[in-house]
């Protein structure tokens, strides 16, 4: 195949146009030059194949610097999110170039954002399924998970004086409790939590016998 014409675009990037003028795709200025892409090349099948794949694995890091300059990212919640727009070659390469850059920690993102959802008083099985989202491997939860240790009683305390006190009023205990119980909390921690809210709130309601 030809290159016809080569035209840079208001990005910065070179479109690769072919002997019809058909556009074919872009390349950023470094792919340019070491393919020695110029009009009136003529490139293989193959040679096309390996520009378009060098080009879009550069695309990928340098969305990927986007993106890690706005937040932190877990190795493989960064990986997910390129594979949305790039291949999966194209997005393994970026995190490894991350990863190179020492721009990835995912033992240091895990602890902080399990501290984070700690504070937002989060039960440990929705911190747990939070991290497993974010494309952390199963040993680094765990070894996260037992480093926080937070008391889990206290987090469903404040939980519920945060969220639940205007229901126990109304008297729906009940709804409260199953709420609790989709967090992630023990039927044990959440009738603790509620009758001690009940109690300091001076909230007069009944909680649930114990089953």
């Amino acid at each position: 195949m030809r290159i016809s014409k080569i035209k840079e675009t208001r990005r910065g990037r070179f479109a690769l146009f072919d002997e019809n003028e058909e556009f074919l795709f872009s390349v950023d200025g470094e792919t340019l030059v070491r393919h020695h892409l110029e009009e009136g090349a003529v490139l293989e099948a193959f040679e096309l194949k390996q520009v378009l794949s060098q080009s879009e694995t550069r695309r990928a890091k340098d969305q990927a610097l986007r993106w890690l300059s706005t937040r932190a990212y877990a190795s493989g919640e960064l990986y997910d999110k390129l594979c949305v727009k790039f291949d999966e070659h194209s997005a393994a390469a970026a995190v490894a170039e991350m990863n190179r850059l020492e721009l990835l920690d995912d033992e240091a993102y895990a602890a902080r954002r399990a501290a984070y959802l700690c504070e937002k008083g989060k039960s440990l099985r929705e911190i747990s399924a939070d991290l497993s989202r974010k494309g952390l491997h199963r040993e680094l939860i765990a070894q996260v998970m037992e480093e926080l240790s937070p008391d889990e009683g206290e987090q469903c305390y404040r939980l519920v004086c945060k969220s639940y006190l205007s229901k126990l009023r109304c008297g729906q205990t009940d709804k409260v409790m199953a709420a609790l119980a989709r967090r992630g909390f023990s039927y044990k921690e959440a009738k603790r939590a509620v009758e001690r809210a009940l109690e300091e709130q001076e909230i007069d309601c009944d909680v649930m016998d114990d089953e």
